[in-house]
């Protein structure tokens, strides 16, 4: 799923048991494919996890 920018989101995280990423939000199907489907579609639940950017907002 990182095509659609989810290695940048809060929510991406490492499963160890399987070695791999993942989305931990639990979507339903139909959020799932058209996130997969559709390259318009913004993820609802993507947030940023760039840090930088939330201590910027802070001061």
């Amino acid at each position: 799923m990182t095509e659609v920018g989810c290695d940048s989101c809060v929510y991406y995280g490492y499963d160890e048991d399987d070695e791999d990423y993942y989305c931990m939000v639990d979507m339903d199907e139909d959020e799932l494919g058209r996130l997969l489907s559709d390259k318009h579609y913004q993820c609802p639940y993507y947030r940023s996890d760039d840090e930088y950017r939330i201590v910027q907002k802070q001061m």
